[in-house]
């Protein structure tokens, strides 16, 4: 990497390294390579510590670098891909799905989620939670709310026994929307992340006998993971190897 002047940028002088941090990772580092410590990019850069900080936590917001106690700061892996076209119409817990439930309980849900199940304010729903792992991580929590009028001839309050029993109905549609949000306590902890971190929030509503059927929302770390709305209707985690270029 090189020296660059930064006096005379108009722009924050750790929003301009962080681009010239970016190029340098794209051309000159390969995926889990060690970055020179702070002290030296700081000289290199010409600025001060503080600034260099504002820039790689900047950095490792977007998930381009991680930085890991006893190690350093390395170069992330690629974002992982997800698809959340929904060309096709499937109810969640299909069998070659790569989330793995964890429980259920029955409990009133959010208020907000309650008006998108059109149901009463504090009635109860079958919650069941699921998590997505990739390369070892926790990537996405979700929880799916199923009202107990969906499940009715339900013999396994268990997630697996949930799921099976709405699986039963005929899907008639389904909607899905995608915004940016803040993480919860409880999503903090089942992705690893500080709470208000930034996440990407897709929440999806199945209709079934004319009326809302199931709720899900799924959470995703912002810093790892990148939406696609292609044409397949399958949720894609392909992670491709990040060669280093040619020097």
């Amino acid at each position: 990497m090189g020296t660059t002047q930064l006096e005379t940028v108009p722009e924050p002088k750790y929003w301009h390294l962080k681009t010239v941090l970016t190029e340098a990772i794209d051309t000159d580092f390969a995926v889990g390579e060690i970055l020179p410590n702070e002290r030296e990019l700081a000289a290199r850069f010409g600025v001060a510590r503080a600034t260099l900080r504002q820039a790689l936590e900047q950095l490792e917001l977007e998930g381009r670098l991680q930085r890991r106690r006893g190690v350093g700061t390395t170069v992330a892996p690629p974002r992982v891909s997800v698809d959340v076209s929904t060309p096709c119409l499937e109810w969640p817990g299909a069998e070659q799905e790569v989330w793995q439930p964890l429980d259920s309980v029955l409990a009133p849900p959010p208020a907000a989620v309650a008006r998108l199940l059109e149901t009463e304010a504090g009635e109860a729903a079958h919650t069941v939670r699921r998590i997505r792992v990739a390369q070892g991580q926790s990537v996405a929590a979700e929880l799916i709310y199923i009202p107990p009028s969906s499940v009715p001839e339900l013999s396994a309050v268990d997630a697996r026994g949930v799921l099976r029993e709405l699986r039963r109905l005929t899907l008639d549609s389904q909607d899905r929307s995608v915004e940016l949000g803040s993480a919860r306590a409880d999503d903090a902890k089942e992705l690893d992340r500080l709470p208000g971190a930034p996440v990407l929030v897709v929440t999806t509503r199945y209709a079934a006998a004319g009326r809302i059927a199931a709720v899900a929302v799924a959470t995703y770390r912002a810093d790892t993971c990148r939406l696609t709305f292609g044409e397949s209707g399958d949720p894609s985690a392909d992670i491709p190897p990040r060669e280093r270029p040619a020097s």
